[in-house]
């Protein structure tokens, strides 16, 4: 196994380890009862809106291999379907919804992607959820393969743009509600989404778009200001080398650490956290200034060139519209700059990885969705022509963006969003940009501590202090979002904290290295 994926599956037992003791102390709804006929084959004829199943199985308790090829080394007995949905002509959405066999506490839970991806998070749909008896949910977003595949399908058919912008959730979720109640006999009691990255762009276009999907939604690094997003990862290409030099970096990948090591020397201890923190609790405390990284004389691997202090500068600033200089996407916090060597020796993230290497990251969005030109030249890119045709092209359809929660607060919606202070790849700041205009939008009062008193009380924020993309980094990187979620559903008990853990080596087998309370952001 590759050291990424041990390392991952290692951060998901961590997970899944948390979720094992909260389930042991939670008590779910009393179980539905079932019909005399509760065989899965029988699924195979059931009547969906615009869509068919094309597996129904039982499946044994025990070792599964997983239809990708994973093998998930135990899983309860349940009823696998398969389904495809077809709600327009050119969309074909495939969907999975597992059931336990006996147990079902009349929840269901749906899985959120990654990136472009198609792959649907299996490791997760048979985890412990399952075993406590929620009936568990996936989608492939209504493609197949991940970028440059995703790209180029949208190109030749847009129903795919629209699918992955939003419909595959919607519609997943609505076929997945009839077949549980098909199966069990009952409609779901509750229902809950959970995803990171593009899982969390997904969860804030449902809150957003269908507010009545779900009951409650944990949103996590949501890439929800797509198109900005993108943009955001060309400027700092752009900035980060000679025009036409596409090969050499004006500040290579390996400096990088120099940044990230002098910003937490100078403002640790004065940023909200400990002293002895080897991460930033709160980077908006800390006015790092990369100038006094600046060579004297010459360049060497410890301090920066004149030249490579001008482009971190820039890309601190973020992405500014070329004509009026507005900011289109916010640079990314001090702290989040350095990749992370993990135990296993794999380097996840940093900057470098979402600056690209040759072409920018997501060139190929650039390329195939917005101008259709398999030759598209980035160093003609215009921040504020080329965005402006960007967003009257897909903002629409892939871009979740819209403050007004209103509905889904009417529907009584709980919604955790959750951010990492060090990630390199979604900017806090932006996550932080959007709860706030969530918080001005949703509530009925200018007052700033009555909006968001108003907005906690279905809407919460947590900034967690050194975490990277999704989990990882040099701070507490572990924790459980649904919990707390299911009880601010099922009991109005609202989420006052969430406990964040690192484990040393980030193996929970190696011991704990610390805990942090982490409180609802305060705007």
């Amino acid at each position: 196994m590759e050291g990424h994926e041990l390392t991952r599956f290692r951060r998901l037992a961590a997970v899944i380890a948390l979720l094992s003791t909260a389930l042991l102390t939670h008590t779910p709804p009393a179980a539905a009862r079932p019909e005399a006929d509760r065989s899965c084959e029988r699924l195979a004829a059931a009547s969906l809106p615009n869509a068919t199943v094309t597996i129904a199985e039982q499946v044994p308790a025990g070792r599964y291999t997983a239809p990708d090829g994973r093998v998930l080394p135990s899983v309860p007995a349940f009823c696998r379907v398969h389904g495809l949905a077809r709600p327009v002509p050119g969309s074909r959405i495939g969907f999975e919804v597992w059931m336990p066999l006996r147990g079902w506490n009349q929840r269901v839970v749906m899985f959120g992607n990654g990136g472009y991806s198609s792959a649907i998070d299996f490791p997760s749909m048979g985890g412990p959820l399952l075993a406590a008896g929620y009936a568990t949910v996936g989608t492939d977003t209504g493609h197949t393969g991940d970028d440059p595949d995703v790209f180029v399908q949208g190109a030749a058919n847009p129903e795919i743009i629209v699918d992955w912008g939003h419909r595959a959730v919607h519609e997943t979720i609505v076929n997945a509600k009839l077949i549980v109640r098909a199966y069990t006999g009952s409609r779901p009691r509750y229902a809950y989404f959970v995803g990171c990255s593009t899982g969390g762009h997904q969860g804030l276009m449902e809150a957003q778009r269908y507010p009545g999907d779900f009951d409650g939604i944990v949103a996590g690094a949501p890439g929800s200001n797509r198109v900005a997003l993108n943009a955001g990862f060309l400027w700092q290409f752009l900035q980060n080398h000679t025009p036409g030099n596409n090969a050499d970096p004006i500040i290579p990948p390996s400096k990088l650490p120099l940044l990230t090591n002098a910003a937490v020397r100078q403002c640790r201890g004065r940023d909200g956290g400990e002293a002895t923190d080897g991460f930033l609790t709160d980077p908006r405390r800390c006015s790092f200034d990369p100038g006094v990284l600046q060579c004297r004389e010459g360049d060497t691997p410890a301090c920066l060139t004149k030249r490579q202090v001008q482009a971190v500068r820039q890309m601190y600033a973020g992405a500014r519209d070329s004509r009026n200089g507005k900011q289109i996407y916010p640079g990314w916090p001090v702290g989040s700059e350095a990749p992370v060597v993990e135990a296993s020796g794999n380097v996840r993230q940093g900057w470098s990885r979402y600056w690209g290497t040759t072409e920018p990251a997501r060139a190929n969005f650039w390329r195939y969705w917005v101008f259709r030109d398999p030759d598209w030249n980035w160093w003609k890119f215009d921040f504020h022509r080329d965005v402006r045709i960007a967003r009257q092209k897909l903002g629409s359809i892939i871009d979740a963006t819209d403050p007004d929660l209103a509905p889904f607060k009417r529907h009584g919606g709980k919604l955790i969003m959750y951010a990492g202070w060090a990630d390199p790849v979604v900017s806090a700041y932006d996550t932080i940009d959007y709860y706030r205009r969530v918080v001005r939008t949703t509530s009925a009062t200018r007052n700033s501590r009555d909006a968001l008193r108003q907005t906690r009380e279905f809407a919460r924020l947590f900034m967690m202090p050194g975490m990277t993309h999704c989990g990882s980094g040099p701070g507490p990187n572990v924790f459980d979002a649904l919990t707390p979620l299911t009880r601010w559903v099922e009991r109005g008990a609202a989420p006052t904290e969430i406990v964040a853990t690192k484990y040393v080596n980030d193996n929970p087998s190696d011991g704990v290295a610390m805990t942090r309370s982490v409180r609802p952001f305060s705007c």
